[in-house]
C-alpha cells in the first residue's frame, strides 16, 4: 500500500501543428518530463484537447505506422464528402474524426511512470487543415508520499 497525501497537478502542453489534415505528434517524451517534476508517484494521468477538431490516442508511433494510421483516418472519414457542417467552415471531416477517437486519454501512473507498453506511446492527432497553436490540459491526480 502506498501512504502519503492526495495531490493534484495540473499543466498546460502548447503544441504547434502544421495543418497536415493528420498531424501525429508523440507526447511520450513531455508526458514523462511532467511525471518526473511532480513529487506524485502513483495516481492518474488525464491528457485533454480543449477543442473539437483534435484528439489523444495511443500507438505505436513508428514513421510507417504512422502513414497507415493517417491512411485509414482518411478512409474512414474522407475530406469534403459532402457534409452538411461543410457549409459553415468546411471542416466538417475534422469534427467527425474527433468524435471517433475522442478528445481525453487517462493513463495509470505507477511509481512515476507511465503504465504504456513497450512499443505503445501517446500521441495528439490534429485532424484540423491549417497550421495551429494547440493547448493540451495535462493533469496528474495521485498520491505524493508524505516525508516521516
Amino acid at each position: 500500500m502506498i501512504t502519503g497525501q492526495l495531490a493534484i497537478e495540473t499543466r498546460e502542453l502548447s503544441i504547434q501543428t502544421q495543418g497536415e489534415e493528420i498531424d501525429l505528434i508523440d507526447l511520450t517524451p513531455e508526458l514523462r518530463e511532467f511525471l518526473q517534476a511532480t513529487p506524485i508517484t502513483d495516481g492518474r494521468l488525464t491528457i485533454f484537447v480543449p477543442g473539437s477538431t483534435a484528439s489523444i490516442i495511443a500507438t505505436e508511433y513508428e514513421p510507417y505506422l504512422n502513414q497507415d494510421t493517417k491512411r485509414i483516418i482518411k478512409e474512414l472519414v474522407p475530406l469534403g464528402d459532402n457534409y452538411q457542417h461543410d457549409r459553415i467552415d468546411n471542416n466538417a471531416h475534422s469534427h467527425l474524426r474527433t468524435s471517433i477517437f475522442g478528445s481525453e486519454m487517462t493513463i495509470p501512473v505507477v511509481n512515476s511512470r507511465l503504465t504504456t507498453g513497450t512499443w505503445q506511446q501517446i500521441c495528439f492527432a490534429d485532424f484540423d487543415t491549417r497550421p495551429r497553436r494547440r493547448t493540451l490540459v495535462v493533469q496528474l491526480m495521485g498520491i505524493a508520499p508524505t516525508q516521516e
